[in-house]
């Protein structure tokens, strides 16, 4: 038996979790939480090999422990919380309307915008990684692939970011109102008269086939939660990037100055972040039949949190999984996902990681961590809702 208590809506476990889950590796490699009524593992061979079982560990209940344990049903379009066939059809469609040209010729506008944000806090000795840049450039970006006025971005945002939030110590609670759409009704409305060249114009033409064999186009409400999933997952997981970029190399000054001296290492900085504070810590799952797990089962109808974080920092996967080393060979991680789910934005993650830490080093090589940092409260993704440096 061990004593070890993995929660993931106590805030003091959340201000520092990793010390819990080395505990879990080592003492509880398959925990049972009896409060919250869910199964964990949190080594890197655990999770990779249920990640990579859908059949198993199923997401059309979702892929939260409270929406999973609330039994909501989704609207068509959740592509996040399906299973095949239905998730195999929306994620073939957005697959290819989501390609790496769309993505790539992004790359100048987001650096224009990403220096114009930093530029902004010019002479003033302070920038806020969050509030000046985090929270600004993911929704800009999204903004630009769907076709979203900049006016208009951050309103938008903000919504996104309410329907996220949650009270401290608390589950999330869904907004079913703003998974339908509306907040982008007006958006896809005027692009079905004035077409261009973004995401939106590419849904409202896209012809497919749906699961039943159905050669059609995407019904208003399908292309709204569609809207609705791809701004939400591209905003707050590129947010807390840049915010842990900017603690992390905080604490490991030469490892920053190095990055400043050659942006050539960058891309490699930016895996081994996305190893070292991954955005999201777990993805849960509903079991679909009793299955063994180190010696125990885990019985039909249990939900699974695969706690990514953890596996992460495994020292049989990673060497020393609890330093951060720029000049890791990372390799395959976690943090994506794995499998039928695997990230459809990682590529656009990645270079709006790459891109704000070569702008923001080409102005400010070093930088401290002021007091007022604050980590955002929600049970779905780790990071900072304000995050200011003296530079």
């Amino acid at each position: 038996m061990t004593d070890v208590y993995y929660d993931p809506y106590d805030v003091e476990i959340d201000a520092d979790p990793y010390p819990v889950y080395r505990r879990l590796r080592e003492e509880a490699p398959l925990y049972y939480n009896d409060k919250h009524d869910f199964y964990a593992v949190s080594r890197y061979e655990d999770v990779e090999a249920g990640l990579g079982d859908p059949a198993t560990f199923i997401s059309g209940r979702g892929a939260i422990l409270e929406l999973i344990k609330a039994n909501i049903e989704f609207p068509p379009g959740v592509i996040i919380f399906e299973d095949p066939p239905l998730h195999t059809v929306h994620r073939r469609l957005l697959s290819g309307i989501f390609t790496p040209r769309k993505v790539l010729a992004l790359e100048p506008k987001i650096r224009d915008f990403c220096a114009r944000s930093i530029d902004r806090t010019a002479g003033t000795g302070r920038f806020d990684f969050v509030a000046d840049l985090g929270a600004r450039m993911p929704m800009q970006t999204i903004g630009m692939l769907l076709g979203i006025p900049e006016a208009d971005q951050e309103a938008i945002r903000d919504q996104v970011d309410d329907s996220l939030r949650t009270e401290e110590g608390k589950p999330m609670e869904l907004d079913l109102d703003f998974l339908a759409g509306e907040a982008f009704g007006a958006y896809i409305d005027w692009r079905a008269d004035h077409p261009s060249d973004d995401i939106m114009t590419d849904l409202l033409q896209a012809e497919f086939e749906d699961e039943t064999g159905t050669r059609r186009r995407l019904t208003r409400e399908e292309i709204l939660t569609y809207v609705t999933i791809v701004a939400g997952a591209g905003n707050e997981t590129t947010n807390r990037l840049i915010g842990w970029a900017g603690k992390v190399l905080a604490d490991h000054p030469a490892q920053r100055a190095e990055l400043a001296a050659n942006h050539a290492l960058i891309p490699n900085a930016i895996e081994e972040l996305l190893r070292f504070e991954p955005p999201a810590h777990h993805m849960a799952r509903y079991v679909t039949r009793d299955v063994e797990v180190h010696g125990r089962t885990v019985p039909e109808g249990s939900v699974m949190m695969f706690l990514v974080a953890a596996a992460n920092r495994d020292g049989n996967r990673h060497t020393d999984g609890d330093a951060f080393d720029i000049h890791r060979t990372v390799g395959p991680q976690l943090t994506f996902g794995r499998g039928t789910h695997f990230c459809l934005g990682a590529a656009l993650a990645r270079l709006e990681g790459k891109i704000a830490l070569e702008e923001i080093l080409k102005r400010y090589p070093t930088w401290e961590i002021e007091t007022g940092a604050k980590l955002a409260p929600t049970s779905t993704v780790r990071g900072f809702e304000s995050l200011p440096a003296r530079v």
